[in-house]
């Protein structure tokens, strides 16, 4: 029987880029699977060559839901060569501002267990999709033996940042956006995402095409506190 370990992914700027062209690096609307199972490998201590340890987490059935979706915004990056000092190419970087998720993978659950215990205490720090975007919290939101990522996806509850829920109190009675990988001889209509990690290696980083379900689930209701450290909480109390 299969388990599921679901995370909570926030902070000021994440990016969670499918695709680079040149210059132009973007970012989806929502984490991508080579980006979680990038984050989960380097908590777990599994080098970039290695893809032998990658492949069994590679294979795991992958879900996120947008609890906030965020603001997408544009930044310019410059930089200069370390050697001869000349300026590199002016490139365009996407980020998505005050976003967060709920991630999650489902599969065997000794995996899952020794995943949840690095998560907990990584052997490298989590990022959400590039290292200058470090999680507002921890991000583990626990292990659910015996569970399905459907189901753990429509019954976590509504992670939104405190200071997002009393702008936009209406949001609790809205369903949430899932977009989840088919579950076995599942049928249904789907889009494709080149996000199925092959090889994290420098040299030749490779993924294959993912089918990809959209669906929505209702609102679940609020927790007590969905995190020890929002660092927009403040910024929210200085403007009231």
């Amino acid at each position: 029987m299969s388990s599921v370990l679901a995370l909570r992914l926030a902070g000021p700027l994440q990016s969670w880029g499918a695709s680079a062209r040149f210059t132009r690096r973007t970012t989806e609307s929502a984490p991508t699977k080579s980006g979680v199972i990038g984050m989960l490998a380097a908590a777990a201590g599994i080098e970039r060559g290695d893809d032998t340890q990658l492949a069994p987490l590679a294979a795991l059935r992958f879900g996120v839901r947008i609890d906030q979706p965020g603001t997408r915004i544009r930044d310019f990056h410059t930089a200069h060569h370390g050697i001869t000092g000349k300026s590199m190419p002016l490139s365009e970087r996407f980020y998505l501002a005050d976003a967060v998720f709920v991630a999650a993978v489902e599969g065997e659950q000794a995996l899952l267990e020794m995943l949840d215990a690095a998560v907990r205490a990584p052997v490298y720090p989590p990022f959400l999709g590039r290292r200058s975007c470090p999680p507002a919290g921890p991000v583990e939101l626990g292990l659910h033996i015996g569970a399905r990522l459907e189901d753990v996806l429509a019954e976590i509850p509504w992670q939104a940042s405190a200071w997002y829920r009393r702008r936009h109190p209406a949001r609790a009675q809205q369903d949430l956006t899932v977009l989840r990988e088919a579950a076995a001889g599942e049928q249904s209509a789907a889009d494709a995402l080149r996000d199925q990690p092959l090889s994290f290696a420098a040299a030749h980083r490779r993924h294959a095409l993912r089918t990809v379900i959209t669906t929505t689930v209702p609102a679940p209701g609020v927790p007590a506190s969905v995190s020890p450290h929002d660092p927009f909480d403040a910024l929210e109390d200085e403007s009231s």
